[in-house]
């Protein structure tokens, strides 16, 4: 149903580095820079970041990305780590969403919850 989505971040350059590690264990790269807006995704932007442009205090949001493996999102998890994210809750199969969710919940540099999921059994 999505095409793509945009957080506006306090340090688009900071937020940039950090979704340059963290993305790219799952396969997406930058694609597009419009000044301070930034685009990752496999073969099309999906993901977007640009500076904070409206009044008062951002809201947390919640991002799942979707990994192809389990494998995927223990390193997208190892990689948020090593950027300086904020463990949420470590890679773990989650039965009470359903049997094969396996996820890893990190807080980026804004203080978005952001996760990896995969949603095969291995």
């Amino acid at each position: 149903m999505l095409d793509h989505i945009s957080l506006q971040v306090a340090d688009p350059a900071a937020s940039a580095a950090f979704y340059d590690r963290v993305l790219a264990p799952l396969g997406s790269k930058r694609l597009m820079e419009f000044g301070q807006v930034i685009g990752w995704g496999a073969t099309q932007p999906r993901f977007w970041i640009g500076p904070v442009t409206t009044p008062g205090a951002a809201r947390e949001l919640h991002v799942a990305f979707e990994a192809g493996d389990r494998a995927q999102v223990r390193a997208f998890f190892e990689a948020a780590v090593a950027a300086g994210a904020e463990v949420l809750h470590e890679p773990r199969v989650w039965p009470e969403y359903h049997l094969a969710y396996y996820g890893a919940f990190v807080r980026d540099l804004d203080g978005n919850n952001v996760e990896a999921v995969c949603h095969r059994s291995e």
